[in-house]
């Protein structure tokens, strides 16, 4: 299954940075502190939100591209 991600990334109040396009299949949402946790564990723990079509998530994960995107997101300056 395919489609597009977008990632969220809340950093605090007005402060959020987004990866992926505008109109994306799947938003991903999670805050700094899930953002330390592994995507598959912060999903499990509900700190990691979705909405939209699940499959693209869950390939993400299981590729490891949440990881890689998730982490690049939080060490944007």
């Amino acid at each position: 299954m395919s489609g597009s991600i977008q990632y969220r990334l809340s950093l605090g109040k007005k402060d959020e940075r987004v990866a992926g396009p505008d109109d994306a299949d799947t938003v991903v949402t999670l805050d700094k502190a899930a953002a330390q946790l592994d995507p598959t564990v912060a999903f499990m723990l509900g700190k990691l939100k979705t909405t939209g079509r699940t499959g693209p998530l869950f390939d993400a994960l299981s590729s490891g591209e949440a990881a890689r995107t998730i982490a690049e997101l939080s060490s944007r300056s």
